[in-house]
């Protein structure tokens, strides 16, 4: 059987390729309706898989021409993140055969497409996939690393990355003196597509390898949003994923991590620790002037939208970016819009890793960071 797949995000695209390719089916794909409706008439496919909110022509457009222009009856499923009932209904009308709503498993794709055909699905030819998700949308999340030799959880990334194909993580090595790049570059094996691996040369601290692999990033016109997280997972990734729904399903430019103690959450911090970033961050509400509670939760999801914005100038200081990125916010859209736009959200747990960067000396430095934040920003 041989399948079109017509998709702008191309990480949707090759998890497609390589799941349906690997049960046998024959696999063209096309990242627009244009090049998708070009490709129709050479390849004559059996059935097309089109996505609905794409740059240019949509879904919906090429859906039309194959049953109007091209007079075809070929098998139309439509695998979208668009939940619209006027949009659904509209494809029924216009002649597709079924309509997949992301997020979806790899596993129920299959299956709809067999149905369509009468075939009965094989249940052993999903235990390769099992989980894997294709997720409404793509997201960049830059994980900055310095000496994270022995710190560095290689099976939860590639655990994570093996069951949410929306995602593509950038790790910067930002300057690490020890074997952290031949650890990064032995992780990427296999999964360049989801895996990247960007090189500072010099250490720049973390603000500067967040910003690089931000903006290194941003050139992937596929991504919708864009974050980062500590390499040491001290925030779980399921709670990064709940930052995403977040602000997939709101009008928020920024949904940061909290990590506030309250029922039913495990935050675990030291105790020496827990008292300085109480002082500090009542040092950076002070200045801020607004009122969110952990600014420095290094935990935070946007949307691509502000990205250049917020992350062309460097920042002045190596540690607390997060201070500058909330106050270039403040700047740029004003103060109550600005906190409209942020989103504060408790994770559900965070603990504190062994082997931090920071030390106890480096957070006593942060008020004095604070206060050149203060004057620069004014």
């Amino acid at each position: 059987m041989k399948i079109l797949a017509i998709d702008d995000q191309q990480l949707i695209l090759l998890s497609l390729e390589k799941h349906l390719g690997d049960l046998g089916f024959e696999i063209q794909c096309a990242q627009s309706g244009e090049e998708g409706l070009a490709l129709f008439d050479s390849f004559n496919p059996d059935i097309v898989i089109v996505d609905i909110n794409m740059d240019g022509m949509s879904g919906l457009e090429v859906v039309k021409n194959i049953r109007n222009e091209k007079q075809s009856d070929t098998k139309i499923l439509v695998l979208s993140g668009n939940t619209n009932e006027d949009t659904v209904i509209d494809g029924f009308d216009l002649g597709i055969d079924d309509y997949m709503k992301k997020p979806v498993s790899l596993n129920e794709v299959t299956v709809r497409i067999n149905r369509l055909f009468g075939i009965k699905t094989n249940k052993a030819q999903n235990k390769t996939t099992k989980d894997q998700i294709l997720q409404e949308r793509c997201v960049g999340v830059v994980i900055p690393c310095y000496n994270e030799e022995d710190r560095l959880s290689s099976k939860e990334f590639l655990n994570f990355i093996d069951s949410n194909l929306g995602y593509q993580l950038c790790f910067v090595n930002d300057g690490s003196t020890d074997k952290t790049l031949e650890v990064l570059n032995s992780l990427k094996k296999g999964r360049e597509n989801n895996i990247l691996v960007y090189d500072c040369e010099k250490n720049g601290g973390k603000a500067e390898a967040v910003r690089q692999g931000v903006l290194h990033l941003a050139e992937d016109p596929q991504l919708d949003y864009i974050g980062y997280l500590d390499a040491d997972l001290s925030t779980d990734f399921r709670d990064f994923d709940d930052l995403v729904k977040t602000i997939e399903d709101s009008d928020f430019k920024i949904v940061s991590g909290s990590r506030m103690s309250r029922m039913g959450a495990d935050i675990t911090k030291e105790s020496a620790r827990k008292i300085i970033s109480k002082t500090i961050n009542l040092i950076i509400r002070t200045i801020l002037g607004m009122p969110f509670n952990d600014t420095q939760c290094g935990a935070k999801i946007m949307d691509k939208d502000i990205v250049n914005l917020m992350f062309k100038d460097k920042f002045i200081t190596r540690w607390i970016f997060d201070v500058e990125i909330f106050i270039r916010m403040r700047k740029h859209y004003g103060k109550n819009k600005a906190i409209s736009y942020i989103c504060e959200q408790p994770l559900k747990r965070w603990i504190h890793a062994d082997g931090s960067k920071l030390s106890m000396k480096d957070s006593v430095k942060i008020v004095g960071q604070l206060g050149q934040i203060a004057i620069h920003y004014r």
